[in-house]
């Protein structure tokens, strides 16, 4: 009886020692994540793509991370390691490496050229899970060069986090009961806004002109029908050439953005130009000759204000757009 009691309780103590070691060992280690940016450049909408140069840095226990041959950059249409060190002193790992990365990312080009846009960047670790493995950031000083240009761009912020990544495959992992498994990952977002003015008058001025080619047919002496037609028709087209330009160099878009919205306006009063020019004609032919310059002249200052109004409700609102909390996740 003796025995079994003493039995009992060595069986007892065992599981009380053991315990906080199983529990310590079903924590996962935590490495220490940081990064500076050097450079972003060769922003190409029509490819989606941008390069970024910076600096990454991560401290941990664990050497069997290996982070120099395990890092995975999800977003990442390529990426090469330019330089790294490792120190090992203390029981701890430090490494340091420099990134040259390829990034492929969603442009939101509705209110092009007065567009902000969110540039992305996450790691992970491809071999270790969240079960072994979290992030922590490193908010120590700036995360990126404020002295680097960004031609044609302004840095308006950037946001470091942290989270896990949820896949809903096993990875051909037959052992697991569910085909599901989660990564913890570090996670980049920069927001730049463009710098547009410049951009807008060099893509929008031939469209301008244009229209104001087709306007100036009002002020065309009646007699003059012939021309009064083919400014209006000529402006037509080189407003449709001008489109096609500027579509050419930006990704493909199911939504009315801004460039569909002024072109489309600008289409729109060059048509109505027309309509009133034939109507014109007609008075023309009837002998009514002051009713149609009065009409011509009632119908150019009509057209002139609704269309300045009109686009510059257009430019202010892409110019306010409310930045909404859902649209500022990582």
């Amino acid at each position: 009886m003796l025995k079994q009691f003493v039995a009992a309780i060595t069986v007892i103590i065992a599981l009380l020692i053991s315990s906080p070691a199983r529990a310590q060992k079903a924590t996962p280690d935590t490495v220490l994540t940081g990064i500076y940016i050097t450079s972003i450049h060769d922003i190409n909408f029509k490819d989606k793509e941008y390069n970024v140069n910076l600096w990454l840095w991560l401290k941990y226990k664990n050497k069997k991370f290996d982070f120099l041959h395990n890092l995975e950059v999800p977003q990442a249409k390529s990426y090469t390691t330019s330089f790294s060190t490792i120190d090992t002193t203390g029981g701890k790992v430090y490494l340091l490496m420099k990134l040259q990365c390829v990034m492929k990312d969603s442009w939101a080009i509705d209110n092009f050229p007065f567009d902000k846009q969110k540039l992305r960047f996450s790691i992970e670790n491809s071999q270790f899970d969240s079960h072994s493995l979290v992030f922590k950031k490193d908010t120590l000083g700036q995360q990126y060069d404020p002295r680097f240009t960004l031609r044609g761009w302004r840095i308006d912020s950037l946001t470091l986090a942290t989270g896990i990544k949820k896949y809903e495959t096993g990875f051909g992992d037959e052992s697991l009961a569910k085909p599901h498994t989660e990564y913890s990952n570090f996670r980049v977002r920069m927001q730049i806004d463009r710098d547009a003015m410049g951009l807008f008058w060099k893509m929008f001025l031939g469209m301008y002109v244009a229209f104001l080619i087709a306007y100036m047919c009002f002020y065309i002496h009646t007699d003059s029908i012939d021309s009064r037609f083919g400014l209006s028709v000529g402006a037509l087209f080189a407003v449709i050439g001008n489109k096609y330009i500027i579509d050419s160099s930006l990704p493909e878009s199911t939504t009315f953005t801004l460039v569909d919205s002024l072109h489309g306006v600008t289409l729109i009063f060059i048509l109505t130009v027309i309509i009133c020019t034939s109507y014109s004609l007609r008075l023309v032919k009837q002998e009514k000759i002051a009713q149609a310059k009065k009409f011509d002249f009632l119908c150019a200052q009509v057209l002139l204000a609704a269309y300045l109004l009109l686009n510059a409700w257009f430019i202010y609102g892409a110019n306010h757009v409310p930045v909404l909390a859902a649209a500022a996740t990582l």
